[in-house]
């Protein structure tokens, strides 16, 4: 009976994706929900792949999630870490990685704290075209690390999440692509039905399977893209934060804490015209992937809802409409489920 009911509900929301698919805004959408109770309802629409040929998207479509990979992994593992008392989440990064900026040891890089890199309030650049700088992974991480950075206001940052991931296999004593990820999350991910990305003029084929992300691309995994999944993969993560399984309940304050601007360790908080509508619970947390993909939690009305697009597919230079998309579609659920 409330599958039932959930349905009806969802296929209101979906409404405005069938529209997007239709007007060739995305290729594709898969639009999940979660309750408290582990009631999930998966609606899909449209096609994974629309070159070479057209492949149809289903509910067990694999995506490449981008930087949600942020969150659901990176995020995940150092806040579990710091549970356990092995990682501080004031110290600055030099502790874990000594030889940062070795021939400085006063550089403001070696200052930054591992609290400031999961709130994106450092002063690294936004984004850097580390791949263009050759396909050895070692030596690009050399770069990254010895690297003299110019030093900007603060601004959400994926050198922030290479940094941490650098960390994690530090401690971890692991690649990053074999740390386990949990939830069926994968840096490798198997099989035939996965989401298609983009024509890529630097790989000259279309990407499927591996990572959008170049940077991630030539590093061979990284801590801010390349974890791959499923709306039930998400929808699960979502619902053990709801219920603090498999995480802390320090964890689980931990990423409903605002810490700069609008963010807390890792993720963002509701806010006005933030990518989880305009109607949401001030309790909810979201994040988004440059491919398309995003998941929001509500800690007050305790759901959880995930939208898996491969908008970027077959190119990104084109208007997927994908940030109004997201509120809409935040709005919607918020309006059909929540209470506010």
């Amino acid at each position: 009976m409330i599958k039932q009911k959930y349905n009806k509900k969802l296929n209101k929301v979906f409404l405005n994706l069938e529209n997007a698919i239709n007007n060739s805004h995305i290729p594709s959408a898969v639009l999940g929900f979660i309750d408290i109770n582990k009631n999930i309802i998966i609606k899909s629409k449209g096609y994974r792949q629309l070159i070479p040929s057209k492949k149809l998207v289903n509910n067990q479509t694999i995506f490449d999630l981008a930087s949600l990979t942020k969150v659901i992994f990176t995020t995940h593992q150092i806040l579990q870490l710091n549970s356990k008392n092995l990682i501080d989440l004031n110290a600055p990064i030099e502790e874990y990685l000594p030889d940062l900026s070795q021939y400085d040891y006063s550089s403001w890089e070696r200052k930054v704290t591992i609290k400031e890199c999961l709130s994106h309030s450092t002063p690294f650049p936004a984004v850097e075209p580390i791949y263009t700088r050759g396909n050895d992974p070692h030596t690009l991480k050399a770069y990254i690390l010895q690297k003299r950075w110019k030093k900007n206001l603060p601004v959400y940052s994926d050198i922030n999440f290479m940094l941490l991931g650098f960390i994690l296999e530090r401690l971890l004593k692991k690649n990053i692509t074999n740390i386990k990820c949990g939830y069926n999350f994968n840096f490798k991910p198997k099989g035939n039905n996965i989401a298609a990305t983009e024509m890529c003029h630097w790989r000259n084929k279309i990407m499927v399977g591996q990572t959008h992300d170049e940077n991630s691309f030539a590093l061979k995994g990284a801590g801010h893209a390349g974890v791959f999944g499923k709306a039930d993969d998400l929808l699960l993560f979502a619902h053990d934060m709801l219920i603090s399984k498999n995480i802390s309940d320090q964890h689980q304050q931990l990423i409903q804490t605002k810490v700069f601007k609008n963010r807390t360790y890792g993720w963002e908080i509701a806010h006005k015209n933030w990518s989880g509508g305009n109607n949401c619970s001030n309790k909810t947390i979201g994040h988004t992937g440059f491919t398309g993909t995003g998941l929001w939690i509500d800690f007050k009305n305790n759901y959880a809802w995930t939208l898996l697009t491969n908008r970027v597919h077959p190119s990104r230079h084109k208007d997927s409409k994908i940030t109004s998309l997201r509120i809409k579609i935040g709005d919607k659920i918020n309006q059909e489920f929540g209470t506010k």
